[in-house]
């Protein structure tokens, strides 16, 4: 059975790219922060062009700091905050080699349960509480990932039939309802006055992560 392809920007390289590279996939999870989730989700493939080389988390570990940062950079940016993204991008890639063998899939690949597999996204440079559910939540629900429990590890973000995140999206359509929910969510929380609701943080223009 062919691998499910995700689509989580217009640009069909930068989606190919996403379905085929566990590293490309966790890169552009730790950019979708205060940009649109398009633009973050299409910047491996162009990190990738910049670099001149297939994404290589030893590579990427190892690399001077400074040359880093310039290469996110160059314009256009990668990010709002490329310097500091850089930093945290290259965190994760230490992160990989040093216990995962250099290896993005080995971050999913044996987990027995969800809520293992939760814990070791968890503990990736990038990954907090809210982002990890995410990404369990995407990685079951379109990429067949599923250990005993993932739902549970993932919820709410992993409840079929939801549009609530990135793991919903895949095409236009879903987007928009995924967008949708962001901002009514963030209507209901403003308001009774309270924080911003747990469904999404940033702005409903800029990310749909959560």
């Amino acid at each position: 059975m062919a691998r499910p392809k995700l689509w989580l920007t217009p640009d069909p390289v930068a989606n190919k790219l996403l379905s085929t590279d566990g590293l490309a996939l966790l890169v552009g999870m730790v950019l979708d922060q205060q940009i649109p989730l398009e633009r973050a989700f299409s910047a491996p493939a162009e990190l990738a062009e910049r670099l001149g080389a297939p994404l290589d988390a030893g590579t990427l570990a190892d690399m001077d700091p400074e040359q880093l940062a310039a290469v996110f950079t160059a314009r256009p940016a990668l990010h709002r905050f490329p310097g500091s993204m850089a930093a945290r991008v290259q965190a994760l890639c230490r992160t990989l080699v040093d216990d995962y063998g250099g290896q993005a899939v080995n971050v999913w690949k044996g987990a027995t349960s969800g809520q293992e597999l939760l814990d070791r996204v968890r503990g990736l440079p990038g990954f907090g509480e809210q982002k990890a559910r995410i990404f369990v939540a995407l990685l079951g629900k379109q990429l067949g990932v599923r250990p005993p429990g993932w739902e549970l590890a993932s919820s709410p973000f992993g409840e079929p039939g939801s549009h609530r995140s990135i793991a919903d999206i895949v095409d236009p359509a879903s987007l928009d309802q995924v967008r949708a929910f962001k901002q009514a969510a963030k209507a209901a929380a403003k308001a009774a006055g309270g924080p911003p609701a747990p469904a999404g943080r940033g702005s409903g223009r800029a990310s749909t992560r959560g």
